[in-house]
């Protein structure tokens, strides 16, 4: 007998509070498993041919990063294309999706033995689907299919009340753009941390403004994701996005490739050709590692993005172009500034709204996330029946300090992936990647071993000390103020004649 009471309860307590989306969605599937007192509940959200995790109890962590296309898992299409919950026997020969993926497997990845699903609908309109499953045998019965049943107009409550808080959110923002969990088009960014959910909120303020973004983090952050996230969530994104990597623009070239070129204005110009603004017309245009592009073309760049004006190289006639200019770097462009390695008048256009990307190791359970998206890609790419991390692997993803961020994620779990498949007896095996596989014990003994053997560094005086201090702090609060006296004096409680006085002082001016 399945009791609803609890569930009911918990659901009408949140309907008083304003939730995450993503928190009212666990919450549900929490009250989900404790009802039907089985060991695990999946949301699974229709997107195009796949199915993705939007909340999960009882799986390992990282399901919520992976995605199950449904022309590979039977299981999954047989209850998407049903209105009535479906049920497969212990003993059914369809490959289970979730197959070593349960949490209540710590030493060893196990099948499931019992599951149903049923789908769900959403005025009228196939939503996704919710899964129950079981390490029982025969856990489920004919009564709780009825059960599934009632239980589904519950899920879909839950669901459209997320859409209409969704909503009022759009309403305040002037913004009608899905989020994750009601959109057709879901974000392509993966995690729920709150150091994400702020930074979406804040692109997504912004996305919908004309003024250029400053992408600032560490290499391997995903700065492109972030950009191309913009694009999509801003009134240019049925217009092109398109991508110049400034890093690898020979200054001989750069004009023509930003600008283009007339026919006969260089050796090789055969014939008229229009440059990477004119492409982008109407759109995005994403300028990559902005802080490798030349001093020479510095200029021309700025008056593109103050009049909306090129000229092609070879030629008299000025051209105007419509383009959102996203720029993006690992670099402090302010620093370059001041080293005269960049134009402060550009920057200053540039970083209207600078923002910054965390990195990984700020995001907490959002790696977890991340590894699951690479190891089901990795699982497909393979051919393996599953794929998953240990609980000291996971323990050791969550604790290592990630320099290279999501690149280095991503090439970490392709690494450990080959290692497990090079020992594995077969392909249809249910696979763990132990901690030791990942390679990222010596990565950790390495960096302390260095540090161990640096050699004792001359303190100096302590004025000194403070000196280069005042400095940084200084010159952190102008990057963070686009360089205003003023504004950077308020941030640091500060008289804005004693800072000039004190940055003379220091020679900043």
């Amino acid at each position: 007998m399945v009791d609803f009471t609890t569930l009911q309860t918990t659901l009408l307590t949140d309907l008083s509070s304003e939730l995450p989306a993503a928190l009212r969605l666990q919450r549900l599937v929490v009250g989900v498993r404790d009802a039907f007192a089985c060991s695990a509940v999946v949301l699974l959200r229709l997107d195009g041919d796949s199915l993705r995790p939007q909340a999960a109890t009882g799986l390992v962590h990282e399901v919520l990063g992976r995605s199950f296309t449904m022309g590979k898992h039977p299981r999954l299409a047989q209850i998407m294309a049903s209105r009535e919950p479906v049920q497969f026997a212990a003993d059914c020969d369809l490959p289970d999706p979730y197959d070593g993926l349960l949490q209540d497997s710590p030493d060893a990845p196990l099948p499931v033995h019992d599951c149903l699903g049923m789908s769900l609908f959403l005025d009228g309109r196939l939503w996704g689907a919710v899964t129950l499953d079981a390490l029982e045998p025969d856990h489920f019965d004919a009564q709780t299919l009825t059960s599934l049943r009632a239980c589904a107009l519950y899920i879909e409550s839950v669901l459209r009340v997320c859409r209409l808080e969704h909503d009022l959110r759009s309403l305040r923002l002037s913004r009608p753009e899905g989020v994750a969990g009601e959109s057709d088009a879901p974000s392509s960014i993966l995690g729920s941390s709150p150091v994400l959910r702020q930074l979406l909120d804040e692109l997504g303020v912004v996305a919908d403004s004309e003024l250029p973004v400053l992408l600032q983090g560490e290499t391997g952050v995903g700065k492109e994701l972030f950009a191309r996230w913009l694009h999509r969530h801003s009134p240019r994104a049925d217009k092109p996005l398109v991508y110049v990597n400034c890093a690898a623009l020979p200054e001989t070239l750069a004009e023509s490739e930003l600008f283009g070129h007339a026919k006969g204005a260089f050796s090789g110009a055969v014939q008229d050709r229009p440059g990477r603004f004119e492409t982008a017309n109407g759109g995005t245009l994403f300028l990559d590692e902005i802080g490798e592009l030349p001093l020479s073309i510095q200029a021309k760049l700025l008056r593109a993005l103050q009049n909306g004006e090129i000229q092609r190289l070879g030629t008299d006639e000025p051209r105007h172009v419509d383009v959102r200019v996203i720029a993006a770097t690992n670099r402090k462009l302010w620093e370059e500034v001041r080293a005269g390695r960049f134009r402060a008048d550009l920057y200053h256009r540039l970083s209207v709204y600078p923002v910054h990307i965390p990195p990984l190791r700020e995001r907490g359970r959002d790696i977890l996330v991340l590894a699951g998206h690479f190891l089901e890609l990795n699982r497909a790419r393979l051919g393996l029946r599953c794929l998953r991390l240990s609980p000291d692997a996971e323990k050791a993803l969550l604790t290592y300090g990630w320099p290279g961020n999501v690149r280095e994620l991503e090439h970490v779990i392709s690494r450990a992936a080959l290692k497990v498949l090079s020992q594995a007896e077969s392909r249809t095996e249910l696979l763990s990647i132990e901690a030791p596989w990942l390679g990222l014990d010596g990565n950790e003994v390495a960096a302390k071993a260095a540090e161990t053997l640096a050699p004792v560094r001359d303190l100096g005086p302590l004025q000194s000390a403070v000196d280069r201090f005042q400095r940084q702090h200084i010159e952190e609060a102008l990057q963070q103020n686009q360089g205003k006296w003023a504004a950077a004096a308020r941030t640091l409680q500060m008289d804005p004649s004693n800072l000039r006085k004190l940055a003379r002082r220091l020679g900043m001016v």
